[in-house]
């Protein structure tokens, strides 16, 4: 697999964006170990904070050198210790789980600070997530708003770093709730260092995430987390119209296929864990990949395994009968669908700010704008930046400046 197929499927940040930082820099001062996600069956409030520990501490000086691949990103004022935390929250079922993420402290601030919160895209793999993997360049991301004197917050989302059982996928609740949860514990957890988090939360992610981050700030301006409320949203490329803009791309070329395939396989496999679209996976997949594809998106393999196990366009994984579903959805898929697509179906009562890139061929421009319409339509401000001919992954390194930018301004 070439790295810019990496890059592509993996729908986060690259992780190649940190090989030019000594990794030392960003090494674990305690290893995770699994036994520490082993407490989700003990009933406790959501928002609980189970455990925090210390995973990475850098200089002002040594974030401003990570900072390289985002030209323009405003020097860091603090250097930055990262925690993960586990803590209690629920799963699609709404049943008592526990899942991981990280918070990041700038040195030496005390008082009442404001939260930016970053939550990540598309991650098949527990091992690669942010509060696990010293190499991530979303931890890097949540560490740069830190530099700027913010609290940054940043979910794993359920089933990956250290929190138990198969991640799901594109799907709003446990985003949602994982996310909103953290911030609790974020609370709980900063105040052991004389932090006080302040109400207003800036909500910003990438591809999947950024998605993720129009609906959490839907719960955080209905109050559904404490205190805490919506202060401001800046999403990149993120798949806010599925049925109208995402899989009509995946047939016309706008989403290449290999890229597809991966990002469908992934959704399929994890939407039939939650609102059951098939019985068998035969009824679905192809031989032979109806024996391995729901193996491959079980949080234990990396992107590079996934993809060298599936074929190259969704029409050599997917029955012909599945592919006229995915073109023409009806039935549980398409209630699916419409309910997934209702994450710009609100109003804001603070400015959002969309981003997305011209030659994005994993999430595709018309996303943003189909969310921008919708967000109007309720009589929200929206702007949508196009950072011009870039790619998904170009996207967020041409955004990120500009947004760290902008939420310094409330540090």
């Amino acid at each position: 697999m070439t790295s810019r197929l990496t890059k592509t499927v993996a729908a986060t940040l690259a992780t190649a964006a940190l090989l030019t930082f000594p990794l030392s820099a960003f090494g674990a001062v305690s290893q995770p170990t699994l036994s520490e996600a082993a407490v989700s069956s003990v009933h406790a409030p959501r928002g609980s904070l189970v455990s925090a520990v210390p995973v990475a501490q850098l200089t002002a000086a040594q974030l401003n050198a990570a900072s390289a691949d985002f030209p323009g990103t405003p020097a860091a004022t603090y250097g930055v210790t990262a925690y993960r935390l586990i803590y209690r929250t629920v799963d699609h079922n709404g049943r008592p789980t526990t899942a991981s993420g990280i918070v990041v402290l700038p040195d030496g601030r005390r008082g009442a600070l404001t939260v930016a919160e970053y939550l990540h895209g598309t991650n098949p793999t527990k091992a690669a997530a942010a509060s696990v993997d010293d190499t991530s360049t979303d931890r890097l991301v949540t560490a740069l708003f830190a530099g700027q004197g913010l609290v940054g917050v940043a979910p794993d989302y359920l089933g990956l770093g250290l929190g138990p059982g198969k991640p799901p996928y594109v799907d709003t609740k446990t985003e949602t709730s994982s996310s909103g949860d953290l911030l609790l514990a974020a609370r709980t957890f900063a105040a052991k260092h004389g932090v006080a988090l302040k109400r207003d939360v800036l909500l910003t992610g990438f591809s999947q995430g950024g998605r993720a981050s129009v609906a959490l700030g839907h719960a955080l301006s209905r109050g559904e987390f404490g205190s805490f409320r919506l202060g401001a949203i800046q999403a990149v490329a993120g798949p806010y119209d599925l049925l109208g803009s995402e899989l009509p791309a995946v047939f016309t070329g706008g989403v290449l296929p290999p890229t597809a395939t991966f990002y469908l396989g992934y959704l399929v496999t994890a939407w039939n864990r939650t609102v059951g679209l098939y019985d068998d996976p035969r009824e679905v997949f192809r031989a032979p990949y109806a024996a391995t594809v729901e193996g491959l998106f079980d949080g234990t393999h990396s992107d590079e395994e996934i993809v060298a196990a599936l074929p190259d366009s969704p029409e050599k994984l997917f029955t012909p009968a599945f592919i006229k579903q995915l073109q023409h959805p009806t039935g549980r898929l398409l209630r699916a669908l419409r309910a997934a697509d209702q994450v710009c179906d609100w109003t804001p009562r603070v400015p959002v700010h969309l981003y997305s890139g011209t030659k994005d061929t994993d999430v595709v421009a018309a996303n943003a704008d189909a969310c921008a319409a919708s967000l109007r339509a309720h009589g929200a401000d929206v702007t949508v930046h196009s950072m011009g001919p870039v790619d998904h992954t170009g996207t967020a390194y041409a955004a990120y400046p500009r947004i760290i930018r902008a939420f310094s301004r409330w540090a």
